[in-house]
């Protein structure tokens, strides 16, 4: 990293900090803002690790659904031979980008697989606007014209990547959408967070997802604090696999679950397996990095087999 990236990178934490109190009050601060800076300035010399794990996309299954934890949110599903990529976040830091860098948190774990890694994508879904979700240099890097469903109110945020064919659907909603390799369903529910991209004020949308294929169907929460209503969704599977948000939770308890709840959650629309995403990778909040997993695997101790990965880069695959 240059002199310029570094000096900017700790510069913009101070400043976001702000300049009441000066140094002595950054460095003895008990504030989210001074703690926030402070983290900024602590990862500045801190690469990202190695994935444990390194998916093999080419090898899967085209009558199986198979899925890989890239990290964070993102998530590479193969659905009987639809590649469909989740939320995809490959940048160093999701922040607040101006020009020369990002001012924001910094990955802990390198993504499991790069943009050149990836498979041809069939389907692009994105949960919400926020940035560790919706990346925009991250989207750069993908091909223009990979058809793209986002929630209501960022199809802007998708264009101005360069993505060419992106459709919004909101709560309630369902887009089919074609592919050289077959039809995919996608419906999008009332999840419990917000939508809203700082520094705008405008109100966006925020959706989970159901995926719909070969008569399976899968489930997207995005991110979500804990609701009842997913009960309403049993109905509507039965879900093979859900992909459940269980990390920032501390203090955003309303708009994050925790992983006891990620896993109620889960059960009330009932998924047979789950898969824990949203941890490890960026530190959001403050509950210690490995407590989601802990917690998570804690919940289903009596049901071990249920969790579909555990580690960024870990596959599973679900046949008939």
């Amino acid at each position: 990293m240059s002199f310029a990236r570094r000096k900017f990178i700790v510069t913009g934490g101070i400043v976001l900090a702000g300049a009441a109190g000066g140094a002595a009050w950054l460095s003895s601060s008990s504030s989210r803002l001074a703690r926030f800076a402070r983290q900024l300035a602590r990862d500045v010399p801190r690469s990202p690790t190695a994935p444990q794990f390194k998916p093999t996309p080419g090898t899967w299954p085209e009558n199986a659904i198979s899925a890989c934890w890239i990290g964070h949110a993102t998530v590479l599903i193969g659905f009987y031979g639809v590649n469909i990529l989740i939320d995809p976040v490959f940048s160093t830091r999701v922040g607040i980008g101006f020009g020369v860098g990002t001012i924001g948190p910094k990955r802990y774990v390198a993504p499991a697989l790069t943009t050149q890694e990836l498979p041809r994508i069939d389907l692009l879904l994105i949960s919400h606007a926020h940035m560790d979700h919706l990346d925009i240099p991250s989207l750069r890097r993908l091909r223009p014209d990979t058809s793209t469903v986002t929630a209501r109110g960022t199809a802007d945020l998708c264009t101005s990547a360069g993505l060419k064919s992106v459709t919004e659907i909101g709560w309630g909603q369902t887009v089919r959408c074609g592919s050289a390799r077959g039809e995919i369903v996608i419906e999008a529910f009332e999840v419990k967070h917000w939508g809203r991209r700082w520094p705008s004020k405008r109100d966006r949308g925020y959706n989970g997802y159901i995926l719909r294929r070969e008569g399976r169907a899968l489930l997207f929460a995005g991110d979500t604090g804990y609701t009842a209503a997913f009960a309403e969704l049993k109905s509507r599977g039965p879900f093979d696999l859900a992909l459940m948000p269980i990390g920032a939770y501390n203090p955003w308890i309303r708009n994050h679950c925790t992983p006891e709840e990620a896993v109620r959650m889960a059960d009330l629309a009932g998924a047979k397996r789950i898969a824990p995403i949203h941890h490890k990778t960026f530190k959001l909040s403050e509950e210690p990095m490995d407590e989601p997993l802990e917690r998570f695997e804690q919940a289903l101790r009596s049901e071990p087999d249920r969790i579909a990965f555990r580690h960024i880069g870990e596959s599973c695959c679900i046949s008939l």
